[in-house]
């Protein structure tokens, strides 16, 4: 079974902007979007079989004028629609099952406060078994990935590269592998951003291989990241990369590089427990509140 590319869509405009890149993703996976709405996605759900069949016109409403948004915005394209019943996250993580790709708007704030993701987003994030992306609504970037019908039905990337937030103590290969097909896509390259802090003392280099000090912390990290990606150069030799070696947090330089990238990919690992909440990591935390690009969340073991 071919999986979708599927957006939550509501009357938001955040969500129309995340539905609008979900038609942009499945045309360059060749796939139609899906467009879904969840009926009562903020309001308790009654038992009362009257009441739902109330709401249905209303979610028909809503899908349908999500259709005519996304159809303005990548004509051609074809969109496939559906209305889901109770909690919100629930209805979502059901279909991230089916999906290749979950795509979710949240509400931007001012510079300084970040962006507001809200709880039923915060929930799919942390539990979803497919990539989240998250879309807001904002300024100038958001029109670098609206749709290009003069390019056979190509959405264009507007040149920018997709960022990859790789932690070299734990690099997983199902999120460096959704970077650099996000790349391919889009026809262009991969910036990869990772992370160091300077030890005080002796300590094992990357790998857990020797010991080494300070100062030579900053060329061992930068060449076991390049020897991390080298087997994905070989898989993808037509996406330029880039690495960036920073010192510090991992946060601050990934959303210093987002401001000019087209898309941000971070990893998210997977728990075992059957209910883990809203809880994701603190990286994740911070890209998700304060990056000016779509930011993709990629669970991994």
């Amino acid at each position: 079974m071919t999986r979708q590319v599927i957006a939550g869509v509501d009357e938001s405009r955040e969500s129309r902007a995340a539905a609008v890149w979900a038609a942009c993703e499945a045309s360059r996976r060749e796939v139609p979007p899906r467009l879904l709405h969840v009926r009562a996605w903020c309001t308790p759900v009654s038992s009362g079989a009257s009441e739902s069949a109330s709401r249905r016109p209303v979610a028909l409403r809503v899908l349908r004028a999500a259709e005519q948004y996304v159809r303005a915005a990548c004509p051609g394209v074809r969109v496939a629609s559906e209305q889901a019943e109770g909690p919100g996250s629930r209805a979502l993580l059901s279909a991230a099952e089916e999906a290749a790709v979950l795509v979710l708007g949240f509400r931007g704030l001012s510079a300084l406060t970040g962006f507001v993701l809200g709880s039923v987003a915060r929930a799919v994030v942390a539990r979803a078994s497919c990539p989240v992306v998250l879309v807001r609504v904002g300024r100038a970037p958001d029109d670098r990935w609206r749709y290009d019908a003069r390019r056979a039905g190509v959405p264009r990337a507007g040149g920018r590269d997709v960022v990859l937030g790789l932690d070299l103590n734990d690099p997983c290969d199902e999120v460096i592998d959704f970077a650099f097909d996000a790349a391919r896509l889009r026809n262009t390259g991969v910036r990869v951003v990772s992370a160091w802090r300077a030890p005080s003392v002796l300590s094992l280099g990357p790998g857990e291989v020797g010991l080494i000090d300070g100062p030579q912390w900053s060329e061992e990290r930068r060449g076991f990241q390049s020897a991390v990606l080298c087997t994905w150069r070989d898989k993808y030799p037509t996406v330029a990369v880039t690495g960036d070696i920073v010192e510090g947090r991992a946060s601050p330089p990934l959303v210093r590089a987002a401001a000019e990238a087209c898309l941000l990919v971070v990893g998210r690992r997977t728990r075992e427990e059957p209910y883990v909440g809203t809880r994701t990591g603190p990286v994740t935390h911070a890209v998700s509140r304060h990056a000016r690009c779509p930011v993709a969340v990629v669970p991994h073991s």
